[in-house]
Order: C-alpha cells, then structure tokens, then sequence
C-alpha cells in the first residue's frame, strides 16, 4: 500500500491537462467578464444616442 500511495504521488501524467483546463476556465472568466461589461456600457450608450435623438 505504501508504495502504491508513493507511486500515485510521483505520477504526474495528468497534471498537464489539467493545468491547461484551469488555464481555459480562467481565460474563459475573463472573457465572458469583459463581455458583459462592454456590453452594459455599450447599453448605455446607446440608450443616451437614442434620448438625444428624439429628444430634439
């Protein structure tokens, strides 16, 4: 038993993938992040254009 704990231990065959997936789901936060506030400032934005246009 030792040694099958001492060997699991050592193994490191599939520690690469998951890096790469936590890098993914980090990136993929940072996305959707900046998404959602361009969007809400884009909004904005158009929603301040469309009020001075039929304001006048």
């Amino acid at each position: 038993m030792p040694r099958l704990l001492s060997e699991f231990l050592i193994d490191e065959s599939g520690a690469t993938s998951i890096e790469y997936a936590i890098i993914a789901v980090g990136l993929s936060i940072v996305i959707l992040t900046a998404v959602q506030l361009v969007g809400t400032n884009l909004s904005k934005h158009y929603e301040a254009l469309a009020t001075a246009t039929t304001a006048k």
